[in-house]
């Protein structure tokens, strides 16, 4: 198979299963290991790409064939969006060869009697692609919204709601740019010993940007795989985004103390916690599944944190042996994902209205039982990647009128670096980071004490 022939499969696959890409992406990639690492590149792009462009590209070809999209064989519909993209957004891609490229495809896979018809609708796109008509942004603000950035009309509708329509169109068009990895340094690290391992990157061709939120940020770009970096087999950093470096600096994690983070995999907050500590007290992280526990322990190995423990645990069943015992706990809970559609585009096609009304139930029984663990004192850590208010402010007012807890100022653990609007936010014991607005995924944080 060529690699726009695994594309289609791969497009074909998601179609049927209702998947995610991401986790198929990795499976292909991993079957297909002897591809250059450019080819490798040109599937990643192109799946991710026909799956964060879908909405528009299906407006445009909608308006070109004589066939709408929805009544299209899957493989015709396949191959006509992963020819679109690559005319639409990819300048390196010869028009010609998108085309070419996808007719031989056609009567390869015994659609013979269809290439003229594939070939008709690509060449009339290439000649119209740059004068394509979208919907007035004036007078259709939705449509055009939900056209121009492939987001469906509803969740657009939910953002209008909620931010207004200056800050939806830019988190929308955040959502569509490309961003690099953010890694967390080990924070025992010197000056000099950050400076020599970034400058060991660099010279693989790696790009290397500090974050100005925190001094130990650092976002890195154009690099084959973060496991190939000098450093990761000796636990020198681990990929984490700011939102959630932020959010375990807001706990205010002291030596000593006794840390829970219930829903703990991949591991980035349990382990950031296990740094806080320097060795002392320990962080008891808990997940669900025995993958997930595998995620956690292999991080935990290459970390060498001996003062964090883990165990196979549903946040949803409460532990009477867990009663107020914890300094700090850290309840990063399932959430409709909403502030990470940059980076997992796909979550905008399976979450629905009534999917965000399930996930406040169970949000609510994780922190029923999260509040139970907290010695009276000390700190519940509540944090989401969405940006539905009715998940984040009102789920944490929510659990201030049911159970002994109040918002806390958490300025005190943040950097001054952190823009005004966020300081601000800071003092009331909330944080909403926004795409688009901040230099991070979509975010929420909530620094609540444990009344004495």
């Amino acid at each position: 198979m060529n690699l726009r022939e695994i594309i289609v499969e791969i497009l074909l696959e998601l179609e049927r299963t209702d998947g995610y890409v991401n986790l198929l992406l990795a499976d292909v990639l991993e079957k297909y290991d002897y591809l250059e690492p450019k080819e490798k590149a040109f599937i990643k792009r192109v799946t991710e790409g026909c799956v964060e462009r879908r909405i528009q590209i299906d407006y445009i070809l909608n308006r070109i064939s004589r066939v709408p999209v929805s009544k299209m064989k899957p493989f015709i519909r396949a191959l006509l969006r992963m020819s679109a993209y690559q005319l639409l957004f990819m300048d390196s891609v010869p028009d010609a060869a998108v085309c070419n490229e996808a007719v031989k495809l056609a009567k390869k896979r015994k659609f013979g009697s269809l290439q003229g018809y594939v070939n008709g609708v690509l060449r009339n796109l290439a000649r119209q692609k740059d004068a394509v008509v979208y919907p007035d942004v004036e007078k259709e603000t939705t449509e055009a919204f939900s056209v121009l950035y492939s987001m469906p009309v509803w969740l657009v509708e939910h953002f209008l709601r909620s931010f207004g329509r200056e800050t939806t169109e830019r988190m929308l068009g955040a959502f569509l740019e490309r961003r690099p990895v953010t890694v967390r340094l080990e924070e025992g690290l010197t000056e000099e010993e950050r400076e020599r391992l970034l400058l060991s990157w660099e010279k693989m061709g790696v790009t290397v940007s500090k974050h100005p939120y925190l001094p130990y940020a650092v976002r890195v770009g154009r690099t084959e795989g973060i496991k190939h970096l000098p450093g990761y087999e000796e636990g020198l950093f681990m990929v984490q985004d700011i939102s959630s470096m932020l959010a375990v600096e807001a706990a205010g994690i002291g030596k000593g103390q006794t840390v829970l983070d219930l829903c703990a995999a991949p591991g980035g907050k349990s382990l950031h916690a296990a740094s806080k500590l320097a060795g002392t007290g320990r962080v008891l992280s808990f997940d669900l599944t025995e993958g997930k526990l595998y995620r956690l322990e292999e991080n935990r190995r290459r970390m060498r944190r001996e003062n964090m423990e883990t165990a196979i645990a549903d946040a949803c069943v409460y532990r009477e042996e867990l009663c107020r015992m914890a300094d700090i706990v850290l309840a990063d809970v399932p959430c409709s994902g909403l502030g990470v559609i940059g980076r997992k585009p796909d979550i905008k096609y399976h979450v629905t209205e009534r999917s965000l009304e399930e996930i406040l139930t169970l949000q609510k029984q994780i922190l029923r039982n999260a509040a139970a663990y907290v010695k009276p004192g000390g700190i519940l850590l509540y944090s989401t990647c969405t940006v539905n208010p009715r998940e984040n402010e009102e789920t944490a007012e929510w659990l201030c009128r049911n159970f002994p807890f109040v918002p806390e100022s958490m300025c005190a653990y943040l950097t001054k670096e952190l823009p005004e609007d966020l300081r601000k936010a800071a003092e009331t014991g909330m944080v909403q980071l926004l795409p688009g607005i901040h230099e991070s995924d979509g975010f929420f944080f909530a620094r609540l004490r444990r009344k004495s």
